[in-house]
């Protein structure tokens, strides 16, 4: 990629980056190769198959030589040399379309495979058909269809798809593959430019829904799969401030919506017959303080993800039948992220989860509730098990009293932490939480000593939804103070010090990043920004941009209401600079990045560095750095590919390293210090 520095950054600095991002790469190949077959969710188990892909192919293998992957979930990497496994898709196949396979889904009798491939450069996708059969699959596609963003199999021969078009879904199309072709047809049309709509399966396969949202609001339309010619019937208009999401059991709908205590979720039903809201009966709602995080739907059970009031994750299970004798499992304390997957496309009341940490690689479970010992954990293997660190949950108090919760890893004793690196997360965008998924890169700083922080503030998910309710357009100032609330306590609490801590975020979550940096960068060393979202202002304002109008339920209307506008003002990071010793900064961004304008990006960086060289013309002393690593492409969630993944990785860790001044154990830097230190 191009590397555009500030003024302050010699070329001396340059290519010691350099260096340590080549000895980084190295170290992080080795560490992704060391929990490369950790157990993964990329497995369909059909009738007569176990398919698996590993985003250049889908591969499969006979049910009977497939049986560990049905209980164990692992990627299947084709046996070079072995005739058991057999290719039956190949990402090549998407003509015009160098990609990686994102979705993969099974008609019912295992006769037809669907899958999409994204272009590696863009959010450019295409769907490609291929038939099975039991013996031979031929090879090449039946069909490939541009556009496609979801889809389900309502039959062999029916295929439910929606299409994307400048980041927006709007319509809803009916494949029928018969002896005399294809034929698509539209079955639904969104008229709302703030609303979203996506094509999704019940878990018994017996209802696909079609499921329309917007930041405030949602509505469900269900097609019977049994009847895929039928015409959709809407189970509640949409209404502001109601959320919801429907499975199906037993003959009954099983309705997940913000209606319970605090206006948080809960767990109602009805009959398909009357599905208005108006029948709706409640079946679960969770204590006072706790959150429903997910909902899965067994073939006579309900599973329920619970954050408790304490942070940690649950399991509520409840029989269908009685829904009182609700029974609560306790997960590891360091789970911070829960995928749940079911075993087979037959429902057997039973499903596979996978339990992670950002520094605890995943670890399959199996979760039958009906048995004495409903969680039981499958075999691991023996390389995955790391050197056990800990989980530590904390709370900082913001300015208006709010408790916001902590996520803290660490190997140290917290009391032994002042003088270890931090690294602390923050999102706080769109209601959605922190990702708490495994990341190697995140293992391997842990490894080295740092601490790794999530601050879980207000515009997220992990606050609950009454907030986003009330007042979302005041939440990113609340973001703010919970951030810097969140610091401070690591701080009190004997965490890091400002000059070895560092802060990262991507996408939206820049805005609080960008926000702190203006208002109390004395707290930080050094800032990592990926595809971040700056101009805030600038871009609500320009309505032919993709997503300003979907997501004014987010951040406002500042061209219809003054006030909005003063508010986006009052807390935009590239509209707040002033001249400042503000922290290095590295941004990397994509210069075809459809979601967050490369032209803001760029504004914030001149913005940045001209403050910086301002401050730098009247005070002597360090003077931070300001690099932002342009990269080719448009994909806003970074490069598929996996080399480039990894040097965007490597770049940053040298980055950090850099700034705050630290040595990698077997660092280029430290050998030579080794080497010069007299002997005795």
């Amino acid at each position: 990629g191009h590397v555009n520095t500030s003024f302050q950054c010699s070329k001396d600095e340059l290519r010691r980056l350099r260096s340590l991002e080549r000895h980084f790469k190295r170290k992080l190949r080795s560490v992704h190769q060391r929990f490369a077959d950790v157990p993964d969710s990329n497995v369909i188990v059909g009738r007569h198959h176990v398919y698996a892909e590993d985003g250049h192919g889908v591969y499969r293998l006979a049910r009977g030589l497939g049986q560990l992957l049905t209980y164990l979930a692992i990627t299947v990497h084709p046996p070079s040399g072995e005739g058991d496994m057999e290719q039956v898709l190949c990402a090549d196949w998407a003509r015009g379309v160098a990609g990686t396979i994102q979705r993969v889904r099974l008609s019912p009798t295992e006769a037809m495979l669907a899958a999409t491939v994204q272009d590696n450069d863009s959010e450019d996708t295409r769907c490609i058909l291929v038939q099975l059969g039991h013996s031979v699959v031929p090879q090449k596609p039946m069909l490939i269809l541009d556009k496609v963003f979801s889809f389900e199999w309502a039959s062999d021969d029916v295929l439910f798809y929606t299409t994307q078009e400048a980041l927006q879904c709007r319509h809803v199309f009916r494949l029928h593959l018969s002896e005399t072709g294809a034929n698509s047809i539209l079955v639904y049309e969104e008229n709302d430019p703030e609303f979203f709509i996506e094509v999704s399966h019940t878990r018994d396969q017996r209802l696909l829904t079609l499921n329309c949202s917007s930041k405030s609001s949602s509505e469900v339309w269900l097609i019977d799969s049994m009847a895929p010619f039928s015409r959709p019937r809407l189970v509640h208009p949409r209404q502001p401030g109601l959320l919801y999401h429907v499975e199906h059991a037993g003959g009954q709908l099983y309705i997940l919506a913000n209606t319970g205590p605090a206006q948080e979720y809960q767990v109602l039903r009805a009959y398909p017959c009357s599905p208005g809201m108006q029948h709706w009966e409640p079946v679960f709602s969770p204590e006072p303080g706790a959150v429903i995080k997910d909902m899965e739907v067994l073939q006579d059970h309900c599973v329920c993800t619970v954050r408790e009031p304490q942070g940690r994750l649950q399991l509520h299970t409840f029989p269908l039948s009685a829904p009182n004798h609700v029974a609560a499992l306790q997960l590891p304390p360091w789970a911070c992220a829960v995928e749940t997957q079911r075993l087979s496309t037959e429902d057997r009341g039973a499903c596979s989860l996978l339990l992670s940490s950002p520094v605890h690689p995943p670890v399959c479970y199996l979760l039958s509730p009906k048995e004495l010992q409903p969680l039981s954990q499958e075999d691991e293997p023996q390389h995955t098990h790391p050197r056990e660190g800990h989980t530590t949950r904390l709370w900082a108090h913001s300015q208006d009293g709010t408790a916001v919760p902590l996520t803290l890893f660490h190997m140290q004793a917290l009391e032994e932490l002042r003088e270890a690196p931090l690294l602390v997360h923050v999102y706080g965008a769109y209601g959605l939480d922190l990702n708490m998924a495994f990341s190697p890169e995140k293992r391997l700083l842990l490894d080295h000593g740092w601490a790794l922080a999530y601050c879980h503030v207000r515009g997220g998910g992990e606050c609950g939804l009454a907030w986003h309710r009330a007042g979302r357009l005041q939440l990113k100032h609340k973001g703010v103070e919970d951030l810097t609330a969140s610091i401070h306590t690591l701080f009190s609490s004997g965490v890091s010090q400002p000059a070895l801590t560092a802060l990262t975020a991507r996408s939206a979550g820049a805005v609080l990043a960008g926000a702190l940096c203006n208002q109390h960068p004395q707290l930080l060393t050094a800032v990592l920004l990926q595809a971040p979202f700056l101009d805030v202002l600038g871009t609500t304002q320009d309505p032919s941009l993709p997503l300003t109008v979907e997501e004014r339920g987010e951040w406002g209307d500042p061209l219809a209401d003054p006030q909005q506008r003063d508010n986006i003002a009052s807390y935009c990071p590239c509209h707040n600079i002033t001249p400042q010793l503000y922290p290095s900064v590295l941004i990397t961004a994509y210069s075809g990045d459809s979601r967050v304008p490369f032209s803001g990006v760029l504004k914030y960086v001149e913005r940045l560095k001209r403050a910086v060289q301002t401050h730098a013309s009247s005070h002597s002393g360090h003077v931070p750095a300001v690099i932002l690593d342009s990269q080719p492409g448009g994909d806003h969630f970074g490069p598929e590919a996996f080399d480039q993944s990894l040097s965007e990785s490597a770049r940053q860790l040298a980055f950090l390293y850099t700034v705050l001044g630290l040595d990698y154990p077997g660092s280029p830097l430290q050998r030579t210090r080794q080497k010069k230190k007299p002997s005795t």
